[in-house]
């Protein structure tokens, strides 16, 4: 901010020792270091407090955007259910369907083209011939 040098700083101190003089330059060097502390101190609290309200006004920002994420997942999680719960019901009204129209279609299947029912051939069993002879070891 102050664009103050090595060689400026010498020129007043050597100013102010001049004006004030050598007996009350320690006096006047504490005075003003008393008071830079208090400016620093309060720069500080300003500071901070500034810092505070970013910070409320980013956590305030940050609590909006969750809010509108949570109720997007909840629209979303909302019309997914809703969708499965269709699904659900048309596939069980589809199975209610087909189980109440099926003992309909088989009775009438069953009395109008019923095949006959073929009986099994008996199969003859054909002897295993023994084996004879040794084995050779």
């Amino acid at each position: 901010m102050f664009d103050i040098t090595s060689s400026k700083l010498l020129i007043l101190a050597i100013v102010a020792l001049l004006v004030v003089g050598p007996k009350d330059l320690p006096l006047l060097l504490r005075t003003i270091g008393k008071y830079m502390g208090v400016i620093r101190r309060h720069a500080a609290e300003f500071r901070a407090q500034f810092d505070e309200a970013v910070r409320d006004t980013e956590l305030e920002q940050l609590k909006q955007d969750l809010e509108s994420v949570r109720h997007e997942m909840k629209s979303t999680i909302d019309e997914g259910a809703a969708a499965i719960d269709r699904d659900i019901e048309s596939a069980k009204l589809n199975v209610e369907q087909a189980v109440d129209s099926e003992p309909s279609q088989t009775e009438a299947g069953a009395k109008s083209k019923a095949p006959p029912v073929a009986e099994p051939e008996p199969t003859q069993e054909k002897p295993v011939p023994e084996k004879t002879g040794t084995r050779a070891t």
